[in-house]
């Protein structure tokens, strides 16, 4: 595992030490700073992708590697990953998410799979095994998160980063299950069923509860015994809540230029 801190509190980060022999990577755009002794390297290419293609020709290379960013670039995702190796010693890189909220390990030791929203990976160290995994038509359908989620195996740390604070449930201590906010997923343990149901019915009460009460017509829905992190703000309703900001700000910046030109007469 990576030696590592979590430092900050309503924006945390993670700070890395990465020892020789050691490799960190992520998404781009999750790099923070490192210390000059770290090499950058940005590959189109996850560390299984690269391991699996050291006995193929160049063609087969290419043809692999076309193969997955072509899957990424269709799941919405950044489709290169940057490297981080030492050089003559440990060294320093640190990583943040893209909102402010928490960051936590999740340390894998080759025994379970671990899935997890798509804009929660962070970093992980290069014996994590990165894929794309399809939660099929019906789920994507009605889900907030689409079709895709992460897919996570291997041995080493994986750091994801949540909006808010993050919620740990267990569906086996509340009955085998629970309904949840599609905006709210950030991350769940194999052994734990993930769907999404539809809430009420196609009548009066289900469409007011639908279109008044914020929800929709669907809940994400965790069952079985597993571990089960969830954010405390909903990214549907964060989307919902910047767009009406970005709304207002322009209406305020054409009235304010409206103003200027008239030097302040429509106050």
């Amino acid at each position: 595992m990576i030696k590592h801190q979590i430092k900050g509190t309503a924006n945390q980060m993670v700070v890395c030490q990465v020892d020789p022999g050691q490799t960190v990577y992520c998404e781009a755009g999750k790099f923070l700073w490192k210390t000059g002794n770290v090499s950058i390297e940005t590959r189109l290419t996850t560390p299984e992708t690269e391991e699996a293609n050291k006995e193929k020709s160049g063609f087969q290379k290419f043809v692999s590697g076309a193969k997955e960013v072509g899957k990424r670039a269709l799941a919405g995702e950044s489709i290169a990953f940057q490297y981080f190796t030492p050089q003559g010693g440990s060294g320093i890189v640190a990583f943040a998410g893209n909102l402010p909220g928490e960051i936590r390990e999740i340390p894998l030791d080759g025994t379970k799979a671990w899935f997890a929203e798509k804009d929660a990976f962070m970093a992980a160290e290069k014996g994590v095994n990165f894929d794309i995994q399809w939660a099929g038509w019906k789920v994507g359908r009605r889900g907030g998160e689409g079709f895709i989620l992460e897919k996570f195996t291997g041995d080493g740390s994986l750091f994801i980063a949540a909006a808010g604070n993050f919620i740990d449930i267990n569906p086996s201590k509340y009955g085998g299950k629970v309904q949840v906010d599609n905006g709210c997923l950030v991350a769940f343990e194999e052994g734990v069923t993930y769907n999404v149901e539809r809430i009420g019915k196609l009548d009066a009460a289900g469409l007011k509860t639908a279109f008044l009460g914020g929800e929709g017509m669907s809940l994400a829905t965790f069952e079985g015994d597993g571990q089960v992190i969830l954010q405390s703000v909903s990214m549907v309703a964060l989307a919902r809540t910047l767009y009406h900001a970005a709304g207002q700000g322009s209406t305020e910046g054409t009235a304010g230029s409206i103003r200027g030109l008239l030097g302040g007469s429509t106050d």
